[in-house]
């Protein structure tokens, strides 16, 4: 699966996959990601929303679509049928006068996972060290506080464990003012995944997993974004 992905981008000449392709790579490698499918018209979309069950987000399928939420090109909490078609259609017309000239393999559908605290798992590639993974508090808290903590590729199971524990936010993943403790040895796992995945795809020269919903039973990764060398 993973080779067949890299090499479909390769031939296209790109180096951004797609969140599908993403997902898929990330699933493949054993890594917990909502499911999520493309539809390339209103019937698919409404079709996938059905099958796997309301409520569901959905969102444009474009490399060229960067900011898809300015582009409106994001649609959260569809809750039937009729919704589902009145979405396609809007994201379709939203990102097609926002970003013309872009190019648009359809609107990605996928199960909406119920909220829990956002963590963030990401990679880069540091010239000297190589492959660099980063944890810490995800969606824009991560942009906002950079609360994160880093270690290079291979991770073991106490870079993992001291990885979580060294961020400042660790008390919210502890439960926090009567909230549930999230299950750490399961973002622990997750690492370890991510960290093997890496390690067997030096392909992949950026990642990022934000946000992931991280619960009191398990974890899931929500989006996904994944860079190729060129």
């Amino acid at each position: 699966m993973a080779d067949v992905i890299i090499e479909k981008a390769k031939k296209e000449s790109r180096t951004l996959l797609t969140e599908i392709e993403a997902k898929q790579l990330l699933q493949k490698a054993g890594i917990n990601v909502v499911d999520t499918r493309l539809a390339k018209t209103k019937e698919e979309a409404v079709a996938i929303a059905k099958e796997l069950g309301f409520p569901v987000v959905m969102k444009i399928a474009s490399i060229d679509v960067v900011h898809k939420t300015d582009a409106g090109g994001v649609k959260l909490g569809i809750k039937t049928a009729v919704q589902a078609g009145k979405a396609y259609d809007d994201i379709m017309k939203s990102v097609k006068k926002a970003v013309p000239n872009a190019k648009i393999d359809g609107v990605s559908v996928q199960t909406m996972a119920k909220q829990g605290v956002e963590v963030i798992i990401g990679m880069s590639k540091d010239a000297q060290f190589g492959p660099v993974l980063m944890f810490g508090l995800g969606g824009v808290l991560v942009e906002i506080l950079k609360d994160v903590s880093f270690r290079i590729v291979p991770l073991v199971k106490r870079d993992a464990a001291e990885m979580i524990r060294e961020i400042k936010g660790f008390p919210l993943l502890q439960g926090y003012r009567g909230s549930d403790p999230v299950d750490v040895a399961n973002l622990e796992a997750m690492l370890l995944k991510v960290s093997e995945f890496i390690e067997k795809t030096p392909e992949i020269k950026e990642l990022d997993l934000n946000p992931i919903f991280a619960y009191k039973d398990g974890a899931i990764a929500v989006d996904a974004r994944v860079i190729l060398e060129k």
